[in-house]
């Protein structure tokens, strides 16, 4: 699994001109799902996100938590994170999870992450989507969880 994480000032997902989900202060997170990912992955995915220490303190530092400044999270599936752009100028997204894998597995991570506690809005999958944010920093990260 991939994610790209924004922190947030606030952030909302549109589908066909109605707002589906819209969040104050928190994450931004853009999921994309490939085919070899599991719902171990996802489990540990959601741990490091919901635990990543990226607001400021008091000192200016990114020393608090999304638990810490009361934040919520606004959860959007992207396919298009497993993009590959190595030939031509258009790119192709073989490695990116087919729906019947991807779907449980989005649905996995949303769920995890609220049973932590957190207020979770979210897209809608397969969707066109208008994605607005005001990023806040901006601090923005790209998790893999073959990376961690």
């Amino acid at each position: 699994m991939r994610a790209v994480l924004t922190r947030v000032k606030s952030a909302s997902v549109t589908v066909d001109g109605s707002v589906i989900g819209q969040i104050g202060q928190g994450f931004l997170i853009l999921l994309g799902v490939t085919h070899e990912d599991t719902e171990a992955q996802a489990v540990k995915l959601a741990d490091k996100l919901m635990g990543l220490r990226i607001f400021e303190d008091e000192n200016g530092k990114m020393n608090r938590s999304l638990e810490d400044v009361g934040g919520q999270v606004l959860v959007v599936s992207q396919f298009t994170l497993y993009g590959n752009c190595k030939k031509g100028r258009r790119p192709e997204f073989l490695a990116a999870a087919r729906p019947e894998i991807a779907i449980p597995l989005y649905e996995k991570f949303i769920a995890l992450c609220r049973d932590k506690g957190f207020s979770v809005e979210t897209g809608e999958f397969g969707a066109e989507m208008l994605v607005e944010s005001v990023n806040d920093g901006p601090v923005t990260l790209i998790v893999d969880t073959d990376q961690l």
